[in-house]
């Protein structure tokens, strides 16, 4: 069945009471309402202010944050710019997830790399007909014009298709 892995994430999150969304290759088939590649991990991303309450939710899952390329075991303490991605692997049956932690203010979704760029909150997360949240696409491809891989190519001609499709 299609987005099994995403439906299974959705579940675990189920307990998290805060804004959180599909990121990656994922947020893109979301959108395109079709898996058209294989996708080796899977991401989600929240935001950076509610990363305590995330730790409640993945109590039972072994949490490293990522430091200059190494990843360190995640205590308890507040992960601030430039820390801004944890790994989770579930203890019982060893799923892999990767949580990204997003900027934000008020009013707007933030871009990390340069906090001037910004996208309407109220916009940034999109939802599928089942129910699946995922970031806009064209935040997502955003993130992935820095290193550029064939399967970044390829998600960028597939929304560029979208959407032409759509006007």
């Amino acid at each position: 069945m299609p987005f099994e892995q995403c439906k299974y994430i959705k579940t675990v999150m189920s307990n998290f009471n805060k804004d959180w969304f599909f990121a990656g290759g994922w947020a893109i088939d979301i959108f395109l309402g079709k898996e058209t590649r294989d996708h080796h991990d899977i991401e989600i991303g929240i935001f950076r202010e509610d990363q305590t309450e995330l730790k409640q939710v993945f109590d039972n899952w072994e949490l490293k944050k990522v430091v200059k390329g190494e990843f360190i075991s995640w205590n308890n303490e507040f992960l601030e710019l430039p820390v801004h991605e944890i790994h989770a692997i579930n203890n019982m049956n060893k799923q892999k997830l990767e949580i990204l932690l997003n900027e934000s203010d008020a009013d707007n979704w933030r871009f990390r790399r340069d906090l001037r760029i910004s996208y309407p909150l109220q916009s940034a997360i999109k939802y599928s007909k089942g129910g699946l949240p995922y970031l806009e696409p064209g935040i997502v491809l955003l993130y992935k014009v820095r290193n550029t891989r064939e399967k970044d190519h390829k998600d960028f001609l597939s929304v560029c298709a979208r959407h032409a499709h759509i006007l």
